[in-house]
């Protein structure tokens, strides 16, 4: 975990609650400003096809949003500045709207297969995507543009890896298609020889 992390979440309250179940609490001195991305974050956000993002409302509530597309959608766009397309969705604007109380957000990340997660602190500002083509073109496919809305920029202060206890490995469709390819070339060739000993089509009556 990055020290400036481990000093944002490390309030007098989770102090507090540490003292009361461990006996004792972390803390973090000369935490810098913001906590640098690595090349080891860099490739793991800019592979993500999905992401969660939390906000939080003027009334206190917190708000976890899933946002996904194509792997690289989560662009990096220089030292600890990521951004990313909002597509058309179902126009609620809960997000953006929290984002107009506060700034602050953090985003999770995984990747099921390998058993790993990241998670970002980092203020966020919305830009409406007509007026800013530009960034249009730079952060969503030429298939997708058209769907464009809104754009979120999101300067980083910190992250934190999480261990892999108790993530269950999942994986997409192309993930798991990727996998059983050679399987299913294999058993093609297989059978394809069969065939061939037998003098018939495999599979079929003789």
């Amino acid at each position: 975990m990055a020290d400036k992390y481990i000093q944002l979440v490390l309030t007098p309250s989770a102090q507090q609650a540490q003292d009361k179940y461990f006996g004792k609490h972390q803390t973090v001195e000369n935490a810098p400003e913001t906590d640098a991305l690595t090349s080891d974050e860099v490739g793991f956000i800019g592979s993500r096809d999905s992401f969660y993002m939390a906000t939080v409302s003027e009334t206190g509530w917190p708000y976890v949003q899933h946002r996904g597309g194509p792997p690289g959608f989560l662009k990096i766009l220089g030292p600890n500045f990521i951004g990313f397309a909002d597509f058309k969705g179902n126009c609620q604007l809960v997000r953006t709207g929290n984002l107009g109380t506060t700034d602050r957000v953090a985003l999770f990340m995984m990747d099921y297969p390998h058993r790993s997660r990241l998670k970002l602190l980092g203020h966020a500002r919305v830009l409406a995507a007509r007026e800013h083509p530009e960034l249009v073109d730079e952060l969503a496919p030429e298939s997708l543009r058209s769907k464009v809305q809104r754009l979120f920029l999101v300067q980083v202060i910190s992250y934190d890896w999480n261990c892999p206890q108790y993530i269950t490995p999942r994986f997409t469709a192309a993930e798991v298609e990727k996998h059983a390819a050679p399987l299913k070339a294999r058993i093609a060739e297989l059978e394809a020889l069969l065939a061939a000993r037998d003098g018939t089509e495999f599979g079929k009556d003789r």
